[in-house]
């Protein structure tokens, strides 16, 4: 999980962003929607991130639709302390 937290959040040209949807949905579960207009970003943009964290396992969800809500992993949360050390190098 480690190594697929480096990659997801410091290896691509999105990492900043994705701290900031696992910060948000950190604090409480939410949908694209509500992610975009908490962080001020286009809709598109977060499902294209949300995406690639579901595809690394870092965040999953439930419901259906634009109910979908999204959460960090269990694996995720065991590594919480390494999401907030790259979050604390990264221009977020």
């Amino acid at each position: 999980m480690e190594a697929v937290l480096w990659y997801v959040l410091t290896g691509t040209r999105g990492g900043p962003n994705r701290v900031r949807i696992l910060r948000a949905i950190d604090e409480r579960p939410r949908n694209a929607n509500q992610l975009a207009d908490r962080l001020d970003l286009d809709y598109t943009t977060v499902r294209h991130h949300l995406d690639v964290l579901r595809d690394h396992d870092v965040v999953k969800r439930t419901g259906d639709g634009y109910g979908t809500v999204y959460y960090p992993t269990e694996g995720t949360q065991r590594h919480w302390d390494l999401v907030e050390e790259i979050a604390e190098g990264r221009p977020v």
